[in-house]
C-alpha cells in the first residue's frame, strides 16, 4: 500500500483524486475551508499561504503528492494591482514550492515517489484577462521541468493542463447552461472536462503506471479549438 498526500482534497480534482487513490492506498488529504469527514481519507487542515506548515501527520515514507490549490481570477491587465499578481503567486507556486520543499526528505524514503502539479491551457495558448493565472501556472510549468530533470530519477514530476472543468473552481465562468453549451462548443469533444477527467490522469500520473514519464506539462483540454 502506497502513501500519498493531496493538498486540496476538499472539493472539485482534489477530492476525486484522493477518493479514487483510496480505494487502494493510504491517502492523506487536506483542506482548508471545508473539513471533510471520511472513513477511507485521513484530512488535516492545511493553509497553503501559512509563512510555516505543520505536516507531522506524515508517514516516514511519502510516495506521491499532488499539488491541487488553485485560483482563477481573471481581470484586464491594467485593472491588476501588484499584491493580487503576488497573493496568486503565493497560492499557486510558492505553496507546492513549499510543500515539495518539506516532503523531500519523505519522498525520497519511496522507491519511486511521483509529484503532480497542475497548470492550464491558457499558458501556452494566450486568453484575454488570463495574464495572472497565466505568470502563476508559467512558473509550475518550468518547475516541472526543473525538478523533473533534478529529481530524477527515484521522483518523477509531471504537470497537467486542463482546459476549463467543470468544478468549484470553475463556477463563475459555469453558473448557467448557457455558459455550459457555449464553452462545450469550443472544443472538438463538445464538451467540459469533468473532475473525474481530470483526476483519472493524475491518478496515472502519480502511480506506478507511468514510470516512463517525468518532465510532461500533459493538456487534458478537449482539443481547445478557438
Amino acid at each position: 500500500m502506497k502513501n500519498y498526500l493531496i493538498v486540496g482534497a476538499s472539493s472539485g480534482i482534489g477530492k476525486q483524486l484522493a477518493e479514487q487513490l483510496a480505494i487502494n492506498n493510504n491517502v492523506l488529504g487536506t483542506f482548508n475551508k471545508h473539513p471533510i469527514d471520511s472513513d477511507t481519507i485521513q484530512y488535516h487542515f492545511l493553509d497553503v499561504l501559512a509563512t510555516e506548515y505543520d505536516l507531522s501527520f506524515l508517514p516516514e515514507v511519502l510516495d506521491g503528492i499532488a499539488y491541487c490549490p488553485g485560483a482563477i481570477n481573471l481581470k484586464p491587465f491594467a485593472r491588476i494591482k501588484n499584491e493580487d499578481f503576488e497573493v496568486d503567486y503565493k497560492l499557486q507556486v510558492l505553496g507546492a514550492v513549499k510543500i515539495i520543499q518539506q516532503c523531500l526528505p519523505k519522498l525520497k524514503q519511496s522507491s519511486q515517489a511521483s509529484i503532480v502539479l497542475f497548470s492550464t491551457i491558457a499558458v501556452q495558448t494566450g486568453f484575454n484577462f488570463h495574464s495572472m493565472v497565466a505568470v502563476s501556472k508559467g512558473a509550475i510549468e518550468g518547475l516541472t521541468k526543473s525538478l523533473a530533470a533534478e529529481f530524477a530519477p527515484n521522483i518523477r514530476v509531471n504537470c497537467i493542463a486542463p482546459s476549463i472543468t467543470n468544478t468549484p473552481l470553475a463556477a463563475s465562468l459555469l453558473n448557467s447552461s448557457e455558459k455550459i453549451e457555449a464553452n462545450a462548443q469550443r472544443h472538438p469533444l463538445k464538451k467540459i472536462g469533468s473532475a473525474e477527467d481530470i483526476a483519472n490522469l493524475a491518478e496515472f500520473l502519480i502511480t506506478e503506471k507511468s514510470a516512463w514519464i517525468t518532465g510532461q506539462v500533459i493538456h487534458a483540454d478537449g482539443v481547445w479549438a478557438f
